[in-house]
């Protein structure tokens, strides 16, 4: 039987980049700087991504571990302010089995001629299937990753391959 549990939690992560707040904004806001950094596992085939980057808009995301089910980000973005500020829901399923929902807020500020962001995940966990720990994990490699592709470094491994996954065609929309 399956289980049908539910588990709210809520994290915060705080970084301070040497970049404006512009120059981090444009890190997730532009569909190719944005898939060069927000990943936490490079071992990942990107199958799909659909980023339309406007209040209204949506972004869709498919990656195909090496073995393993497909993981899919759905998000909806409902407040754009340049610059300062991104509000954003998503469900996350692997296979066919929806694991959260939540509602992401990314706060940035100028500070010391650098940026510091603030990244809130407010979620629903689901039938046991993903735990806020392994999100919040997650979420900070992707940070880190923002932070050395801002700088120039080497990211945690390789951004994420963009070659389709064997027996199947990769699908890219780009708006």
């Amino acid at each position: 039987m399956k289980s049908h549990a539910v588990k709210h939690a809520s994290f915060t992560l705080e970084r301070s980049y040497e970049a404006t707040p512009a120059r981090v904004f444009a890190a997730w806001s532009n569909a190719e700087s944005k898939r060069r950094w927000y990943f936490c596992d490079d071992r990942w085939v990107l199958t799909e991504h659909v980023f339309d980057f406007r209040i209204g808009g949506v972004e869709r995301l498919k990656v195909s571990p090496p073995s393993g089910a497909v993981h899919a980000f759905d998000g909806l973005y409902y407040d754009i302010v340049p610059d300062r500020r991104i509000i954003y829901s998503y469900d996350m399923h692997v296979g066919g089995d929806r694991i959260s929902v939540s509602l992401a807020t990314i706060e940035l500020s100028p500070v010391n001629g650098g940026t510091r962001l603030v990244f809130t995940e407010q979620g629903v966990f689901l039938d046991g299937l993903a735990s806020p720990e392994e999100r919040e994990e997650g979420t900070a490699v992707g940070l880190d990753n923002l932070g050395a592709h801002l700088r120039g470094e080497p990211l945690r491994g390789a951004p994420l391959q963009t070659e389709p996954p064997r027996g199947g065609p990769r699908r890219e929309t780009l708006h």
